[in-house]
């Protein structure tokens, strides 16, 4: 039996498995703190989406996929959003 396929080599299995977890908690206030998280590591592996105009939407979906489909793309597209304002980044 071969291992896993990674769905996104430039972030890494480790934050695949963080993905996994953070699909398994019961509440948006419980993941956001790491969702956060997943988002800088996702913005570190990507450079070249930190200007991109659909940001939000791009994260969510890698997120999605990172999670095998356990968090919603709504969600996380708001973290990135809040994010980006806190950070004055628009």
């Amino acid at each position: 039996m071969s291992p896993p396929k990674i769905v996104d080599r430039q972030v890494g299995r480790n934050a695949e498995l963080f993905a996994e977890r953070i699909g398994t908690m019961d509440s948006p206030e419980t993941r956001y703190p790491y969702l956060r998280i997943l988002i800088s590591i996702i913005e570190q592996a990507h450079p070249e989406i930190a200007q991109a105009p659909e940001k939000d939407r791009y994260v969510a979906h890698l997120v999605r996929n990172l999670s095998k489909l356990t968090v919603e793309e709504d969600e996380v597209a708001e973290v990135v959003r809040l994010r980006d304002e806190e950070r004055a980044i628009y």
